[in-house]
Order: structure tokens, then sequence, then C-alpha cells
């Protein structure tokens, strides 16, 4: 029987061409082949919101190719990724290429393995319509929020702005925690550190607790004094002492939200780099054998449920590699989150016999990373709990306590392979290991050194943070949260700064603007019980179209209320200075953005048109000549051919030192000056030099012979992961590590 199957990737049709064999031909559908159109809104709202597809521009041949397969095949596997968009991509291609539903047939498969795949083959089904329906009311709904709401960004912010149902309340959330860092008023508070010592001499740490038994906090400096002069300082003692065994259990395997926050804080990817590794880890791999290998299980997923299979495997795997006691007597089960669909298993690997060290040098860098902290997390998930021995110790005197806390590892546990603690399900208890002590010992204070303190405003989002605030607010759903923080930075509402995230001014003034008119659509209920209405939808207890009605009559009251909200008014976007000199006027250059990004433009415009790079940097100031407008700084050279000075000059490809009797005499050297920063790799100077583009950058003096050169500004320092030099980010405030290991500290 001759047997077409259609994927919509063609890495993973590659994949899956090994696993089938004669009879078989798997062609890929390269994603959607079907759209609303860009042109106009494509949504008869009088028809029940019927949605007017066309074909995707320049898919024709295409189409027609699958169309001409499909017609000498003898049946037809739809084969798009297991969830709503992968359904309706198979409904799409159904419809495009005049499938005959007798013959045609869904696939789906949580890994692309070869049992897997050929399991899937077994047991094929119709189109889920739910799934469908579900997906194609996300898709309506957007189409209506953004192009019934753009309109008012256009007339009264600027042209080519955009709203989105789930991107405006995210850039809202970014926007209103800017808004609290800058409200924020720190509040004054001390604590109390003291070093004590017990009879045997041995030394151990203590802070300030309360007074009578009760956790006291001290706010200004006249209660750290009353503490100070209730204390005997020749009379503490130890008034409890307390032990206790502490069980510490595994955080569960990754789902799609937590993998993107822990690639983003352990190995600093951005959450689309993520996504993009884990597809190819799961699309397949070729590993050394000739063949292609899905890694991991499908990474959309919200549900923490594993197969038996793949529970029995990662106990073999256990129990060989560390043996029975970490194992847990009852295996370990994760209780699903409000609103996940259980439709997938967690992530994982395919096969957790394939340890990350097997994989090293096979597989690209980033993968094998990415690959590694799955599989330990994973295996993690599935071993018994740690095992911690606590003690707390009050030291008491005059009726103030000072209390210390400490622990010893009694069973490392899942610790032993995935060691961060820093996890869904860690608190933050921690403690260093005390000395023998017991009720009613004497101990000597040794110091005590009250700190002040400010409590601090709460932090920047990264994409990690910010994914998960959109995950426990119900706000989309794991397959949409990469592309909603990857549009509203490409549309300028937020920007990175290092690592975190923070509005623009064109993002802020967009969401008091949404606020104001469109209250509704960016309030975080509202968007929540919207992706609760989609999920009604593809379980089948919520009809599409009634969904959309109820949406629609609300909706198209505030758009008709915000035409009176907003009048004619129109909102400035506050300019961002540069600090650039415009050099043909004196007026300090602002940010613009353009077609090809952001640069640098004169405020005077259109009376002086100048524009520069954002990156250019500024002139030194210099002397300049009396016949030419050339800039001449003095080198610490002399010219070889005539002993004269050598002179900073700056020509079409940017500044270069030459003989003070250039044309006549032709020295010239490229642009360079010390940084007075020592080689991390020779220990000789680092120069400054200049690209053709006047770009700076920095290398070492005796380049090429060591070949050390950066764009970034190199350091002393070391990494303290794998030893390389630290380099300092142009213009930012944050150091990372040149081997690009994901070490990272600062903004």
């Amino acid at each position: 029987m001759n047997t077409l199957v259609i994927v919509e990737s063609p890495h993973k049709a590659n994949t899956i061409k090994g696993f089938l064999g004669k009879g078989y031909k798997v062609k890929s559908s390269k994603g959607h082949v079907r759209d609303l159109p860009k042109s106009k809104l494509g949504i008869d709202i009088e028809n029940d919101f019927e949605p007017q597809y066309i074909n995707i521009r320049g898919k024709g041949e295409l189409i027609n190719e699958l169309r001409k397969e499909a017609k000498s095949a003898d049946r037809v596997f739809l084969a798009a990724d297991p969830d709503r968009e992968g359904e309706a991509i198979s409904w799409h291609l159904a419809k495009v290429l005049n499938l005959d539903p007798s013959k045609t047939k869904r696939i789906t498969f949580n890994e692309i393995t070869k049992n897997t795949v050929k399991e899937a083959i077994k047991h094929p089904r119709d189109i889920d319509m739910n799934l469908v329906n579900s997906q194609q009311t996300r898709r309506i709904l957007d189409r209506l929020v953004g192009y019934k709401i753009s309109p008012f960004l256009w007339k009264h912010i600027k042209n080519g702005l955009s709203a989105g149902r789930v991107q405006s309340v995210a850039t809202r959330i970014v926007v209103e925690r800017e808004q609290e860092i800058s409200e924020f008023k720190p509040e004054e508070y001390w604590v109390i550190p003291a070093l004590f010592a017990n009879e045997k001499g041995e030394e151990f740490k203590a802070k300030f607790f309360g007074r009578d038994g009760k956790k006291t906090d001290i706010s200004c400096r006249e209660e750290v004094d009353a503490v100070l002069s209730a204390i005997d300082k020749d009379n503490f003692r130890v008034s409890a002492v307390k032990r206790a065994l502490k069980q510490r259990r595994p955080a569960p395997p990754f789902i799609t939200s937590t993998l993107q926050q822990d690639a983003n804080r352990k190995l600093s990817f951005q959450s689309q780099k993520t996504m993009l590794i884990a597809q190819e880890l799961y699309e397949g791999v070729n590993i050394g054998d000739k063949s292609a290998h899905g890694l991991i299980t499908y990474m959309r997923t919200d549900s923490l449920r594993i197969s038996d299979e793949a529970r029995e495997a990662a106990k073999a795997v256990i129990i060989s590699n560390y043996g029975e006691e970490y194992y847990p007597k009852t295996p370990n089960n994760y209780k699903l989150k409000k609103n996940a669909q259980d439709a997938h298993e967690a992530i994982r690997p395919t096969d957790p016999a394939i340890t990350p060290d097997m994989l090293k040098g096979k597989i690209s860098n980033d993968q094998y990373k990415l690959y590694k902290l799955i599989w330990e997390r994973f295996i993690a998930s599935q071993m018994s709990a740690e095992l911690l021995d606590t003690v707390s110790a009050d030291i008491e005197s005059g009726g103030c306590v000072f209390r210390a806390n400490g622990h010893t590892v009694k069973f490392r546990g899942f610790a032993a392979v995935y060691g961060d603690i820093a996890d869904d399900n860690a608190d933050e208890e921690s403690g260093a290991m005390l000395p023998e002590l017991s009720e009613g010992e004497r101990v000597t204070v040794k110091d005590i050194a009250p700190e002040q303190k400010f409590t601090q405003p709460p932090a920047r989002f990264t994409e990690g943070s910010l994914v998960k605030v959109l995950e426990d607010k119900g706000i989309g759903r794991p397959s949409t949260f990469t592309a909603t923080i990857t549009t509203i930075i490409s549309r300028g509402y937020i920007r990175r700064e290092g690592k975190f995230l923070m509005p623009t001014e064109l993002g802020v003034v967009t969401t008091d603007t949404m606020k104001k008119a469109f209250s509704h659509i960016v309030d975080y209920n509202f968007t929540a019980e919207m992706e609760e209405d989609l999920d009604r939808i593809e379980e089948g207890t919520a009809d599409y179209i009634t969904v959309l009605k109820d949406f629609y009559g609300p909706f198209q009251s505030q758009l008709e209320d915000a035409e009176i909200t907003l009048g004619s008014e129109r909102v400035e976007i506050p300019k961002v200075e540069t600090g650039m000199v415009c050099e043909k006027c004196g007026a300090i250059m602002v940010e613009k953005s353009g077609r090809y990004g952001k640069f640098a433009a004169c405020p005077n415009y259109p009376r002086c048109k100048n524009t520069k790079r954002l990156d250019e940097q500024p002139e030194e100031k210099t002397e300049e000549t009396a016949d030419k407008k050339t800039a001449e700084v003095l080198a610490d050279e002399k010219c070889p051919n005539c002993g004269n000075d050598m002179l900073l000059r700056k020509g079409p490809h940017g500044y270069f030192f030459a003989c003070r009797n250039y044309p006549e005499c032709k020295t010239a050297i490229p642009y360079r000056r010390d940084s007075g920063i020592a080689c991390p790799d020779c220990g000789k100077r680092v120069m400054i030099k200049q690209t053709k583009s006047r770009k700076t950058y920095y290398a070492c003096e005796d380049y090429p012979n060591c070949s050390f050169s950066s764009w970034d500004i190199p350091t002393e320092r070391r990494c303290p992961d794998c030893g390389e030099p630290v380099l300092k980010k142009k213009n930012r405030e944050f150091y990372y590590c040149k081997n690009n290991c994901g070490w990272i500290e600062g903004k």
C-alpha cells in the first residue's frame, strides 16, 4: 500500500523517513498552508464569524506538489505536532489538498522515535474538530482585537502600532512592574548578627531573633541600642536546641514554562532560543549512528504526567547509576496545576538511558546544555527525597534571643543529580554546620555588629520570570509564551537591558491608552477567562460560535465608547535622549525608530536632518587644523621615515595614525590606543582598535600571535564556573564568560 505521511517540518520529515520502510513517502508542508489575509479583517462577523482563509503566498508550488502526491497515494496520514496548532494545520491541509476523507487520517506522537511512530501509524484517527475550533477561535479573537483596536493606536499615538489580546496584557505586566520600581520607597531595617563561641572554643554565627520569645523587627538605630543595652555580653547561654530531620522532595519534570524559566536562569537562554533548540531535540538529532533520533518528548505541554514505560526506564537508570536507596519506595507523582491540559506527557528524554555524557561532542554545545538540563531534571524528579539533619539553637541574654540555624546532609537523594534547590517546591531555609550545643550551656560573644539595611524594590522581569507570571495568571498557553515575548520586544514596547526586560516610552504610552479606552481587553481576569473558554471548546463542552458572540457584543460597545473616551487627542511619546551631540546644530540627539531599527536623529528635524547610528561613538574633543576639519591628536609615536609626530586623523573609513607631513610622507598605520588592560590570554597590553565601519573593539597588541580579540571589554576576572576570562558588556553594567558557558553577573 502506498502511504503519504505529511508533517509540518522538513527536519521532522527527514527523521521519520528513517523509521519507515518501503511504501511510505514523507513530505513536509513547511508549516501552515492557509491563513487569514493580511490586507483585510478576513472575518465575516455577520455570518457567524466565518473566517475567509486564503492560501499563503509563495506556497502554490508546494501545495500542487502535495496535491499530486496525495492523489497517487492509497492513504494519507496527517502527522503535524500533537497540539491545537498541529490539528489546525492538518485540517487546513485536508481542505486545501481536497483529500478524500475515506483515505485520510490523523496520527500523533509525543516523541519521534521508531517504535512510537510505528505505533502511531497503527492507531490513526479522524481530525479532532474540537481542537481545530479551539485554534480557530484563538486566531479569530486575536484578529478581531488586533485589527479593530490598532487603528485607534495609529490615530492617537503613531502609525504602525498593534494591539493584541495577550501581547497587550504582557506589556502591561512589564510596565506596571517598572512603575512599582519607580514608586518604591525604601524602608529602613536593621539586623544584628553576632559571633559566638561555645565552651570548647568552637565559633558559630547567630542573628537577633526577638525579645521574650517573640520575633521582633528592628526599624531604627534607637531600637538597636535598646537591644544592646538589654543584653549582658558576659552572660549568654543556650536557652533551646531543636533538632529535626527535614525531607526535601525533588521538583517535578519540566513543562514548557518551567523549562523556559530554568534555561533562562541557568543557561541564560532567551525563551525563543530555548524553544528552537528543544524543537531540534524533539524532531531528531544525528548522534553518530547514521540516523536521526528524537531525544526529548514534545516540548509544548503543561502536563506533569509521564508514561509507565518512562518511569520504569528512569528507575533502571537510577538504580544502576546511584543505587536502590536513591529510588523511592513509592514512585513520585506530581499534582497538575489548575487549568493544565493533560494531552501530553511532561518534557523528558525519550530514552533516559542516553545520558548527557554519551552525547557530548555528538550534538551542538547548546543542544547538549539543554538536553543535560532536561535529563537531570527528569531523573531527579523520580528519585528519593534529600534528607537534612537540621538544628536550631536560641542564644539568650537579658530576654534577647539570637538564633542560629544549621544543617548537615544526611542523604543526598535527588540532589546528587539536580543539586540546585531553587526550584518550585524548595524553601529558602539553609545554614552552615553548627558545633555541638546543649541547653543551658554558656557561650561567649566574640562580636556583635549591627547592620543598617533598606528594603529593595521588586526586581525587573527576566524572560524566565515573566513566563512564570504569565503562567500563574493564566495568560496565554505554553505554546504562546515565546511568541508573545518576541512580539512585544520586536514591536518596540519592551526592550532588553542585559537579561532584564524594561518598558520603552512607547510601551508605557500604549499601555496607558489601552487601560484608558480598552480596560476590559488588558484586564488580567478577562484574558485568563478567555483561555478557559478555549480549553472548554477543546474539550467539547463549549460552542466556539457562542464564545465569539459573547465576546464580540461587549467588545463592539467598548470600541464605540473608545471613540468618545479618546476623542481627538493625540498622545506625545516622550523623546529619549541619546547623549550624542549633533555636530551640525549642537542639539542633543534623540532616539528614533525606522524600517532598519533604532537610530539617533536631531530633534530639530526637518530643519536639521542629521542622523547617526546609536552605536557610533562620539568624537573626542580634538584640536582642528587651520586648513581642514581633520581631527588631530598627538600620538606617543614618531614617524619611522622622517621622525615627525604621528597624528590621529579621520578618514572615510574611520580614524588612523599618519605622519604630520601626510600625504607628502605616506606613513600611516591603523588606529589603536592602549586600553590600560592586560591581555587575559598572554598578559601583554590590550589595544583599542577600530574597524572600517568605525566600530571599536579590543585586541591584544601581539595579535595575531595572540588570538585574543573581543567587541566587549576584557577584565582581570576569571569565570568561577570554567576559568575562562570574564568580559564586561560594552555600554552595559553586566559581566559574562568569554566561553559563553552560561555564567553571568549584574544587570
